[in-house]
């Protein structure tokens, strides 16, 4: 990897970070030259992230306007979620199938801590658990074509389901523990099955809480 390739990852890796873990909110605007600043690199590597980002959906560019992070509207939200509960579906059953005791081992203790966290924890620590588990949920199915399809979808919706964190967060590990259980079990049909309805019911949270209409996206 060549200095301006190394540069651009490290620019992408941490404009990444801080849009998924919600210092960049979505909308605001993601000027080169802050950016070049804050990330101690020239303007081009800043600009090259920012190229990549948007082909992930995580940065919006417009003609004139710049860089932005990308606004997670309900109508995109519902398209993300068709695809990604069939594939966490797929995953759950396939990690139940090939059942790793390393990785569930690693799972119980994401879990533990995520219902510590679901307590008490700020929406940034549950933000991450929860990235943490499906992470090594996607691991557990050892298949890499769908971890690196899985890892895009879930860093898109997680720009809508980041706010779901705190309202939602007991339940949500609940749900965490009932796939987990059904993946030790072996239960490939129960874990596909509370893998699809656990991103369903993130989802329809999402949707309870901001009812506004996609109209002007059309």
């Amino acid at each position: 990897m060549s200095d301006k390739d190394s540069l651009t990852k490290v620019a992408s890796d941490r404009i990444r970070s801080q849009i998924l873990d919600g210092t960049l909110k979505p909308g605001e605007r993601l000027v080169e030259d802050r950016l070049s600043i804050e990330l101690g690199v020239s303007r081009v590597p800043v600009r090259e992230a920012l190229l990549g980002l948007s082909r992930e959906g995580l940065v919006r560019l417009e003609p004139r306007r710049g860089a932005s992070v990308a606004e997670v509207t309900p109508k995109i939200v519902d398209e993300l979620v068709e695809v990604r509960a069939l594939l966490e579906g797929l995953n759950a059953r396939l990690a139940a199938r090939r059942h790793d005791p390393e990785i569930v081992a690693l799972l119980r203790d994401t879990l533990k801590r995520g219902n510590a966290a679901a307590k008490d924890g700020s929406p940034e620590v549950l933000s991450r658990l929860n990235a943490e588990f499906h992470e090594r949920l996607t691991e557990a199915s050892r298949n890499s074509v769908l971890a690196d399809t899985m890892r895009s979808l879930r860093e898109r919706t997680s720009l809508a389901f980041a706010l779901n964190s705190r309202p939602r967060a007991r339940d949500d590990w609940q749900e965490h523990a009932g796939i987990l259980a059904a993946v030790i079990a072996g239960d490939e049909e129960l874990a596909a099955l509370l893998a699809t309805r656990h991103v369903h019911n993130a989802a329809a949270a999402f949707a309870k809480a901001h009812p506004a209409t996609d109209q002007a996206a059309d």
